[in-house]
């Protein structure tokens, strides 16, 4: 009989813990692939292009999700456009993204504007890059202003290395404050790996390697070990 593993989704009664647990390794992952395709480059934002610029052999089309205003610690959602004016064909995944949010209860993709952190913004932010699955995100400093961009790119090149999850997810969960268990969990499916769950230890199957993360009667991690089949 076909094993069949339980998909990675959003419940209503889920919190946003909950949901960053479950999102946000795969988004580092994403983030990770980026980081090794710009380096050190600093992107020119062209919105009336709709593109975001590092060099001549590199320029992304962008989606505007949101912006930051550091001076009054506040968000605001790019689908709140009436009052922007942003061409609407630059802000279809922040719509997407406030779709789920009215789907799931969501207040902090629901609500077009509300004080937040900016640590913070980049939570929310990682788990919408996740539901959209798109190659990363990008903010972009536009005077005073912090714009968050999704990209979605096949110039920006995935690493499926097993190693390259093990150390993902190890830094994850030292550096955010998630549920590991379910964090762990969470990256394997999203990767599309096979997982496997057992009382004291959780697996992912990549390829003909192996990570085991174990854990323990509360749910830290224990430790962390790869098995390669070399």
């Amino acid at each position: 009989m076909m094993d069949l593993q339980t998909p990675i989704t959003i419940n209503t009664e889920d919190t946003f813990k909950t949901i960053f647990s479950k999102y946000g390794a795969y988004a580092l992952d994403k983030q990770d692939n980026l980081a090794n395709a710009i380096g050190e480059l600093e992107g020119d934002l062209d919105i009336d292009e709709g593109t975001l610029a590092f060099n001549n052999d590199l320029k992304f089309d962008i989606q505007i999700l949101g912006f930051y205003s550091e001076e009054f610690n506040q968000w605001s959602w790019a689908w709140d456009n009436e009052n922007i004016g942003f061409n609407e064909d630059l802000i279809l995944s922040s719509e997407k993204i406030k779709e789920i949010g009215d789907e799931f209860e969501i207040k902090e993709f629901s609500t077009p504007v509300f004080e937040i952190d900016f640590d913070e913004c980049h939570a929310m932010i990682m788990i919408a890059s996740s539901l959209l699955d798109d190659s990363g995100y990008y903010v972009a400093d536009v005077d005073d202003l912090k714009i968050f961009l999704s990209i979605n790119s096949d110039k920006v090149k995935e690493d499926n290395s097993s190693e390259k999850f093990r150390l993902i997810f190890n830094s994850f969960q030292k550096n955010y404050d998630v549920y590991t268990k379910l964090a762990f969990e969470g990256y394997t499916k999203l990767k599309g790996y096979d997982f496997k769950e057992r009382d004291d230890f959780s697996l992912a199957k990549i390829g003909e390697d192996r990570v085991i993360a174990s854990f323990s009667e509360r749910g830290k991690l224990m430790g962390i070990q790869l098995l390669t089949a070399d």
